[in-house]
């Protein structure tokens, strides 16, 4: 890697970086507030549009389906044009997408606004690891790292109740508007600290862009989610059972090209080698597995609440609120506790989630109606143990038999499938809770209640299926061992975003 360097003074330069730190790290808040702040605000969004329940599934899956394709290739761009330059058009470009998403009139122009942040968010996260490898010595990363973690932990936080606080507050009329349009003075601040401070750098050795490989990968992904998403207010014609197959069949061309362009020159989006080793195979579907049952877990109880009980926003961000704060509780002992037990720490931790959920199922099925905000928020506390438990280690016990040279490019596949396993989870449980809340004639408070307890059914299974996948997971010994060397390839792997800050925030 080359790293621009200059003529200032070196006290200068020293605080310059760390004001550098300071922008990529708001770029990394903005991104993690902007999956979780719009939750809250979707009931209001949908009324306010005269939208379908599928805008609101789009709203969530689309911003993750979008990161997800493009993550890895955002990356190789700041590796080849320069990671200030990259960072800076998806800065710009994510605040332009977030005016875009708060002035949309009708749902067509507010999903086609998510997609374009989802996109703009894969060109700016990446570059936020690069820059403090890049920019730091390797004795400061340590400090850069918990920042970073730090900041993310507080966008976990803060992303509920900014929306809850948005929404209700009707900030200058605004109203559920206002948890888009927050982003814009924060961009403007961004881009003009980047344009300052960020110092321009380039990987010596970039690997070249798999445009091929994006477009079929692409094509694959929206024609397996259009009709998850949109089948049931479409009726399920045939077609979209037909797009479903043909979506699935692309993936074997996807493939046999990945193979064929990683032999000739490296640079297959999707390095097949990775897949050589079972653990690795395992570990991304029990990570895609883990996270199709988290934010769906969040989009069935933003409606519980809102429209079954008659919540208002503020309440249920506040509600929502007890998932990160027990995320909190524990997450520190799975990352100081975890490396050497990662297995036994994903097993523990997805089985209380599990549990956590069974409580949330019980407590909906028996209360109803009379379900209140402190048995919820106990619920969601308990789930949020048991992420915090597992969530520091996953990635890197999925890295564990991945050699130290392929740990960035593993590092950026298990974050693209993060956010694909995200997206199919929405997809997938608003199917399942759409179609049962808006069925019968009955009263929508005991509708909602129903469909609730028996949606979340599915994410209990997903926690209890990871849990009981975990044992294929690295051992011990070898997550142990290759850890502190995957962490290093990993920064220096193409731009991947980092794959241990990114699964913190996505937890949170």
């Amino acid at each position: 890697m080359t790293v621009a360097t200059g003529t200032t003074p070196a006290p200068a330069a020293s605080r310059r970086k760390w004001v550098a730190l300071a922008v990529v790290l708001l770029a990394a808040f903005l991104d993690n507030v902007d999956s979780t702040i719009v939750t809250v605000a979707l009931p209001r969004i949908q009324d306010d549009l005269g939208a379908g329940f599928a805008t609101a599934q789009w709203t969530l899956a689309g911003y993750a389906l979008a990161f997800a394709v493009f993550l890895i290739t955002g990356g190789r761009l700041g590796d080849i044009y320069g990671r200030k330059r990259m960072f800076l058009t998806g800065v710009v470009g994510f605040t332009l997408a977030s005016v875009l998403c708060g002035a949309a009139g009708s749902p067509g122009v507010l999903v086609a606004g998510r997609l374009a942040q989802g996109l703009m968010a894969a060109l700016m996260v990446p570059q936020v690891m690069s820059v403090i490898m890049t920019t730091f010595e390797q004795k400061e990363w340590v400090v850069a790292f918990s920042m970073m973690g730090a900041v993310l932990g507080l966008g976990g936080v803060t992303g509920p109740l900014m929306g809850g606080v948005l929404t209700d507050l009707d900030v200058l009329g605004l109203g559920w508007r206002a948890v888009f349009l927050i982003n814009v003075p924060f961009g403007i601040l961004a881009v003009a600290l980047a344009l300052w401070c960020l110092p321009e750098s380039r990987s010596e050795q970039a690997t070249r862009l798999d445009v091929p490989g994006v477009a079929l990968v692409s094509l694959a992904a929206l024609g397996l989610m259009y009709p998850l998403v949109q089948g049931r207010e479409q009726g399920w014609p045939g077609w979209m059972f037909a797009m479903m197959g043909v979506a699935l069949a692309l993936l074997v061309p996807f493939a046999l090209y990945q193979r064929r362009r990683h032999a000739r020159d490296g640079s297959a989006l999707v390095p097949p080698t990775l897949f050589r080793h079972r653990s690795f195979t395992a570990g991304v579907f029990v990570v895609m597995l883990a996270f199709s049952g988290i934010t769906s877990f969040f989009l069935v109880l933003t409606y519980q609440m809102q429209l079954g009980l008659g919540f208002s926003a503020l309440r249920t961000a506040l509600v929502t609120v007890a998932f990160p704060i027990g995320i909190t509780a524990t997450f520190q002992i799975a990352w100081r506790k975890g490396t050497a037990n990662g297995r036994a720490f994903v097993a523990a931790g997805t089985s209380v989630m599990a549990l956590g959920t069974l409580l949330m199922i019980l407590l909906t099925h028996t209360q109803g109606r009379d379900l209140t905000w402190f048995q919820l928020a106990g619920a969601e506390l308990v789930v949020g143990l048991g992420m915090g438990l597992c969530s520091p280690v996953l990635t890197n016990v999925v890295l564990g038999d991945v050699p130290p040279q392929d740990a960035g490019a593993g590092s950026g596949v298990v974050n693209a499938l993060i956010q694909f396993g995200t997206a199919t989870g929405i997809a997938v449980v608003g199917v399942i809770f759409f179609s049962l809340s808006g069925s019968g004639s009955g009263d929508r408070a005991q509708r909602f209640s129903d469909a609730t307890a028996a949606t979340l059914w599915y994410n209990a299974a997903v926690f209890a299926l990871v849990a009981l996948l975990s044992p294929l997971l690295p051992g011990k010994k070898q997550a142990a061992e290759d850890t502190g060397a995957q962490a290093a390839a990993a920064g220096e792997g193409g731009g991947t975003g980092g794959a241990p800050g990114r699964l913190a925030a996505d937890a949170a």
